[in-house]
């Protein structure tokens, strides 16, 4: 009588486990393509980012618009296209893959009870290493990158020498916010894929960075004056929107790095407590 309850049982049973090492067979997949074909990835994003560049000055340079002027109309764009690329080659050479690298001497996350663990046995441990759930986070900030530099690159035109003094206020500011987070969050990306220990830090300072960098945009455009009104109403409605994105973001996945397991074992070197 009980027979298929339990045939039943096993065969969710065998379901979830077939479902979680196909998941795992893909975090790991996606890691790897991240760590040999990331070079390729530049290249493809410099190339794409260059033309929407010149495509953007073309359509605002006129017949009469001098060297300088163009100049200064393609450099915010150059400075968001260059960015992430800095990133990656900055934190590549601070974090190299393979380092064997020591923990902060303060341990700031003390929430639970954990077993210390030196650092070749986190790395024998099973749980080692960015994949899992974690290769979804890493994945989500490397595309934040094209995302948050597509709605630059959308919103944001060539801005002309002699434009009013909100344009040019708005363009400096939107440019500085995209420049600093795509630097700051490919050097997350770049931290969590070499299972760098500062890599929790990091991102949470990049997430108050991001918060803190829409409300200065919103402060400084707005000390500007003479925004036109549908101006205003679009730059309000991007703002809060990357607000919320921050704020969920940290409601997601804060929690992940603070309980989970494998960040735990990968980034503190330490493992729960029984």
């Amino acid at each position: 009588m009980w027979q298929p309850q339990t045939s039943g049982s096993r065969k969710i049973e065998n379901s979830k486990s077939v479902l979680l090492s196909w998941l795992e067979s893909r975090s790991v997949a996606a890691v790897n393509f991240f760590h040999s074909r990331m070079e390729r990835v530049i290249t493809y994003w410099l190339g794409s980012m260059l033309l929407l560049a010149l495509a953007k000055v073309a359509v605002a340079a006129g017949d009469k618009t001098q060297v300088a002027s163009l100049a200064a109309m393609i450099f915010p764009f150059l400075a968001v296209t260059m960015a992430p690329v800095l990133g990656y080659r900055i934190a590549s050479s601070c974090f190299p893959h393979r380092d064997l690298s020591t923990q902060p001497a303060i341990r700031l996350c003390r929430y639970g009870k954990w077993r210390q663990l030196d650092c070749l046995q986190a790395r024998r441990n099973g749980l080692f290493g960015p994949t899992g759930l974690m290769a979804s986070l890493i994945a989500g900030m490397l595309l934040n990158i094209p995302f948050r530099s597509g709605e630059f690159m959308l919103a944001m035109p060539a801005i002309p020498v002699g434009a009013p003094a909100w344009a040019n206020t708005m363009l400096t500011m939107m440019t500085l916010d995209v420049v600093t987070l795509n630097f700051f969050y490919t050097v997350c990306f770049v931290m969590a894929l070499r299972a760098a220990p500062m890599f929790p830090r990091m991102l949470v300072f990049t997430w108050f960075l991001d918060a803190t960098m829409q409300l200065l945009i919103a402060q400084h455009v707005t000390q500007a004056g003479h925004l036109p009104p549908q101006v205003a109403s679009a730059l309000h409605s991007l703002l809060s929107g990357n607000i919320e994105k921050v704020l969920i973001s940290t409601a997601l996945w804060l929690p992940y790095l603070i309980l989970s397991e494998r960040v735990n074992i990968t980034f503190r070197h330490r493992t729960r407590l029984n």
